[in-house]
């Protein structure tokens, strides 16, 4: 069976799925924000990110653990479709668990009333996840699937979206089609996972071995949890729909770029978990130079342009009635620099290295702050504070995260062609600042300007880098003359 794809082609496919997956949201964000009402809006959102915590329970943490332990045994058909039976079975356990909590919590909790229509359907996500079984396609790095699957999805979705949703009060109609564009295509999935090795629930689940690092990473996914899903949470019960629906644009945008960043990252994570686990360090450290100097170069520039094009950008996107998330967009888009360096530190390193326990313990710190600042930050700033938190959250976990795997990172971080590579891209992000205001003062016209920005930012950029002599930058630019040159 072929293995070992490049990380190059895998990295282009997978942000090319990426990039399908903002680009729906992208083309129907201003769509829904202009059809639906901001408390629609809110309901969505809460509901959604309510689920969330269920879905976290019914994932139990195995997907980052198959990644990890599946491949070391991808190579060998009996042992990965034994494992990948296991770990499913276990998978499938937890989500009937998941289900019976989220039952019984819609019977006790009277307060969630205006919501259960919208939690039922985003429930759907539980099982059709757990069936999707997306781990098997990274452990063999098969991102070409993926991304054929995820574009013919999404562009039906599109088309549907467009057709069904019509009127303020269609979220749930909204709702149904997002569920459909997420996880629609996972009972494919399942079928097509043959390819590799047969799934199916077994008696003999080796839970003795498995339990115990599943329950770790769930744990730590958990406390991630504390700071990602709880800022919407707590601001709904705090100050109702309204402020979660202001403040739901400026997540959405938020997402949107961190996502297209992090999508180049997951590629990475089996070959390092591959290299790391057959104590081939030196390729190890390759690679991961690599990945840390290649996000240092993609996520500088992408956030500060999002933050000084946060009004244009909502402007463009939500339209005038969403213009209070603005100063929500430019402190929450800090947070994008934060979480990737930490998805770094913990994904293809911490996890692994298997240090879960070290996970466990920053995230679980990060979380308790997080949630406390909430409290303190949202009755004062409301959604403002509930952006703030999360930036001090993201820089928190990124922090101990460094201290967590300083050994390992240490040469990397500390090397020259390191260091020299994170100054270019800092010099080259205070051209897009420059650019930014000069942009400002000589285009009035909304659309043209922030064309002008994205477009001269990106060359300023790009040129400093050269001019620099960026690593990753030159690598690049031979990998695109070689793969034109044999055309």
């Amino acid at each position: 069976m072929k293995t070992g794809k490049s990380l190059t082609v895998n990295a282009l496919l997978n942000g090319l799925r990426s990039i399908i997956n903002l680009l729906f949201p992208l083309i129907t964000l201003p769509y829904v924000l202009r059809v639906l009402s901001v408390d629609g809006i809110g309901i969505y959102n809460f509901s959604n990110t309510y689920v969330n915590y269920f879905l976290l329970l019914a994932g139990l943490g195995v997907a980052t653990y198959a990644v990890r332990e599946g491949a070391k045994y991808r190579d060998d058909q009996a042992k990965i479709g034994e494992f990948a039976s296991q770990v499913f079975t276990i998978n499938m356990i937890a989500t009937l668990g998941a289900y019976l909590l989220l039952i019984l919590s819609l019977l006790i909790f009277g307060n969630l009333h205006n919501y259960v229509s919208c939690i039922l359907i985003f429930s759907l996500q539980l099982f059709f996840t757990t069936l999707g079984t997306e781990w098997i396609y990274t452990i063999y790095e098969d991102f070409s699937y993926i991304t054929v699957r995820s574009i013919a999805f999404q562009v039906l979705s599109m088309i549907l979206l467009f057709v069904i949703v019509k009127k303020p009060n269609d979220y749930l109609l909204y709702a149904g089609i997002t569920f459909f564009a997420s996880v629609g295509a996972n009972l494919l999935n399942f079928l097509h996972a043959k390819k590799y090795c047969q799934i199916k629930l077994v008696k003999k689940t080796n839970w003795q071995y498995h339990l115990k690092p599943i329950l770790t990473i769930f744990a730590s996914a958990v406390a991630v949890t504390l700071y990602v899903s709880s800022d919407t949470t707590i601001l709904g019960l705090l100050k109702g729909e309204h402020a979660v629906g202001i403040y739901s644009v400026s997540v959405r945008i938020y997402n949107l770029a961190e996502g297209l960043i992090s999508g180049i990252l997951v590629v990475t994570i089996p070959r390092l978990a591959m290299l790391l686990g057959k104590r081939r360090l030196k390729e190890y450290h390759i690679v991961l130079s690599k990945v840390i100097n290649a996000l240092s170069m993609l996520v500088l520039p992408v956030s500060v342009t999002v933050i000084m094009l946060s009004k244009e950008v909502i402007l463009l996107i939500a339209g005038p009635k969403y213009l209070e998330s603005v100063n929500s967009l430019r402190i929450i888009t800090w947070a994008i620099i934060f979480s990737i360096f930490s998805w770094i530190f913990n994904q293809c390193v911490l996890i692994p290295a298997k240090r879960e326990n070290l996970s466990l313990r920053n995230t679980l710190i990060t979380g308790i702050v997080n949630v406390a600042l909430n409290f303190i930050l949202i009755p004062i700033w409301s959604y403002d504070g509930t952006s703030l938190s999360t930036v001090i959250a993201e820089f928190m976990v990124m922090s101990l995260n460094i201290g967590s795997t300083w050994d390992i990172i240490k040469p990397i971080i500390l090397a020259k062609s390191t260091v020299k590579n994170i100054i270019s891209s800092v010099v080259g992000c205070l051209g897009i600042v420059v650019v930014y205001f000069i942009c400002k003062l000589l285009c009035p016209q909304l659309v043209l300007r922030t064309i002008l920005v994205i477009v001269i930012s990106m060359i300023i950029y790009l040129t400093t880098l050269f001019l620099f002599k960026n690593e990753i930058a030159f690598l690049m630019l031979d990998k695109l003359k070689n793969r034109f040159g044999r055309k």
